[in-house]
């Protein structure tokens, strides 16, 4: 398109805004809700479009198809959409385990020894490549390379051993993990 062309197309936004709305209001508002799939997220989403072509609608400088640039605006919204989504589902979820910590707090650690017999059966639940490595590293407090000389494995493998076993841990511990965060640093 011409600069000519996106001026003349400017203009008609200007003039004609009402007309879009109606003309493209309803793709949008479609084409959002594949992605957010709540319809009032999606209603809100394409809202702030064109809310903001409107707002913008005097400084505008389109250089693509006004679909084009709907479209654009609307899968752009999506995603931040999405991200946020993400992160207020990561805060939920670590919120719930903090919630669930405490509560076992309460009714099923009484003493120390109960919080070290939780975390010595996790440990011994590791497969036992997996526990050997993981008791040679955290206990003993080998580094990865010693711990490969030693076995006669690649430090690759060692890697991979304590990538596991800090896996089965932590869902194995998922409940306690606040709790145990908390006495560790303590």
């Amino acid at each position: 398109m011409t600069k000519q062309n996106t001026i003349i197309y400017t203009d008609s936004l200007k003039d004609n805004f009402d007309k879009i709305y109606v003309l493209y209001y309803s793709r949008m508002h479609r084409f959002a809700k594949e992605y957010v799939l709540s319809d009032e997220d999606a209603e809100n989403i394409v809202q702030d479009v064109f809310l903001l072509l409107w707002e913008r609608k005097d400084v505008l400088d389109i250089r693509i198809s006004l679909v084009s640039y709907l479209f654009s605006l609307v899968k752009n919204k999506c995603l931040d959409f999405i991200r946020h989504q993400h992160v207020v589902d990561a805060y939920k979820n670590d919120l719930s385990l903090k919630l669930s910590a405490l509560e076992l707090l309460n009714y099923t650690l009484s003493s120390e020894e109960d919080i070290e017999r939780i975390v010595i059966n996790a440990v011994e639940r590791l497969p036992e490549r997996c526990r050997l490595i993981f008791l040679k590293s955290r206990v003993e407090g080998k580094k990865y390379k010693e711990i490969a000389e030693e076995l006669g494995i690649s430090v690759n493998t060692v890697e991979n051993q304590m990538s596991i076993a800090l896996k089965k841990l932590r869902i194995e511990l998922k409940d306690f993990l606040p709790l145990l965060a908390f006495l560790i640093n303590c």
